[in-house]
């Protein structure tokens, strides 16, 4: 049996990502908006934001997923993290662009993820410091976007910001 503090935490994608896997390459992204966000879901393959929109309301106006099909859904892919599940494990959602999937995980670690296939494009994580205390678990709670860049608070209080095209080097 697996010990808990060597099990990896995954991230599993339904169908319903079916539909980026048309969105153009993330190399060839238009950058993020003011508008773009405050759009929201206006074009339903960018998830740009906690909740869809400012709003909060959290309603997806994708029509695909019905009461008739819902329970024919089954997973497409499945991303290993590699990163054990520290505390409470994930509290994140991810950003949607142009087929990548962005998301941050444990331990001030992030990932580009091709939403289509489950590959992962670029990892990235901020060393974290010997002697830090965190409350609830090293948790990170997503990225935030405008431009081409992503927007990571970290557990030691930085503001990280990543280029969204580029794949950063592991670890700084």
């Amino acid at each position: 049996m697996i010990s808990r503090a060597l099990r990896t935490t995954a991230l599993i994608i339904a169908v319903g990502c079916a539909p980026l896997a048309a969105q153009q390459a993330a190399s060839s992204a238009p950058p993020v908006t003011y508008q773009d966000l405050l759009d929201g879901l206006k074009d339903p393959t960018r998830g740009l934001a906690f909740s869809g929109n400012y709003n909060g309301q959290r309603h997806s106006p994708l029509t695909s997923i019905t009461p008739q099909n819902v329970t024919g859904l089954a997973p497409r892919w499945i991303f290993q993290t590699e990163v054990a599940a520290r505390g409470r494990g994930f509290e994140t959602t991810p950003i949607v662009a142009e087929g990548v999937m962005y998301s941050t995980g444990n331990a001030n670690t992030a990932w580009a993820i091709d939403a289509s296939t489950g590959r992962e494009i670029w990892r990235y994580r901020r060393t974290l410091p010997d002697l830090l205390r965190v409350c609830c678990g090293q948790v990170n709670r997503g990225f935030g976007i405008l431009g081409d860049l992503l927007y990571m608070g970290t557990l030691d209080a930085h503001l990280i910001a990543l280029d969204q095209k580029l794949a950063p080097s592991y670890g700084t």
